[in-house]
């Protein structure tokens, strides 16, 4: 079983990669995201960066910082096939990945002003924002020296390999394909 875990900056494209891999390439999809949505849900909290944020925090300092990821692992595992986690925001989550085995960080970029673009063309309960509170948000997840904390430039650094995504999605496509040529991944498309 393949992993490829995602990570990258907000607004990127890695949910384009996600769908990419599950729809061309038969990947099942492990989403930390749904993951804390559903946590949330379960305590009665609105949905927003903020909220996900902190209930992401908050069971990473009870359980551990690769707790989130080590429940999607456990769900992907029982179904044996290629899998890929998005969205991978801390260095113990990336520790924990590798040590399963078969696994692949790949982090995608884009332009800060494209990324911030693209949020708002998505428009997500979380993508309504001013492009200062983007910047906040971004700047708050970029670095941490808490091992609890999200620290996207740290995960994005020790990325197997990394997209630059400032064109289009056939683009990007073509990027994915170049990322899984590059980690000896060889399969039909769908």
């Amino acid at each position: 079983m393949l992993v490829i875990g995602i990570t990258g900056t907000l607004g990127a494209g890695k949910g384009t990669v996600v769908d990419y891999l599950v729809t061309k390439k038969g990947f099942a999809h492990y989403s930390v995201r749904a993951f804390l949505r559903e946590e949330l849900d379960r305590r009665h909290l609105p949905v927003n960066r903020d909220s996900l944020t902190a209930i992401a925090n908050t069971l990473r300092t009870k359980h551990g910082a690769d707790h989130i990821v080590k429940q999607l692992f456990i769900k992907a595992q029982k179904t044996a096939a290629h899998s890929v986690i998005e969205s991978i925001r801390t260095p113990g989550e990336i520790d924990t990945l590798r040590q399963s085995g078969n696994f692949y960080l790949l982090a995608v970029d884009a332009d800060r002003e494209i990324r911030y673009k693209r949020i708002r063309q998505r428009n997500s309960e979380t993508d309504q924002i001013s492009y200062e509170t983007f910047i906040n948000n971004e700047e708050r997840e970029m670095h941490s020296s808490d091992p609890m904390k999200q620290n996207l430039s740290v995960c994005i650094d020790r990325a197997d390999f990394v997209v630059c995504n400032n064109g289009t999605i056939a683009d990007l496509h073509m990027a994915t394909d170049e990322f899984l040529n590059h980690i000896g991944f060889a399969s039909a498309s769908k």
